[in-house]
């Protein structure tokens, strides 16, 4: 099981990516904008700048949905490697068949 504290520091940076996502989204259209000016795309990235870091979407780790876990995640699940054998083990997960030898 992983630090709750990291977890809970992760479900705040999900929190703030959603909250930050549309302003983020607007000032990375006009920095990205050749029709714009030079001063105008400045200024754009200089407020991009002054926005919290953990609202980047960059910032936001995977991790496991049963344990927290942060490496070995697998994406179409939502868990960890270990956590998917456990499952698969007790046969919680459909269409899982699982050998061992």
């Amino acid at each position: 099981m992983a630090k709750v504290s990291a977890i809970q520091k992760n479900k705040r940076r999900r929190k703030l990516v959603e909250r930050d996502a549309a302003k983020r989204a607007a000032l990375n259209a006009i920095t990205h904008n050749q029709e714009l000016s030079i001063e105008e795309r400045f200024r754009a990235t200089l407020k991009l700048a002054e926005m919290p870091r953990n609202g980047s979407k960059i910032r936001v780790r995977n991790r496991c949905e049963v344990t927290g876990r942060p490496r070995a995640y697998y994406r179409k699940l939502g868990m960890s490697r270990i956590a998917l054998r456990d499952l698969g083990s007790l046969g919680k997960v459909p269409g899982l068949v699982k050998s061992s030898w």
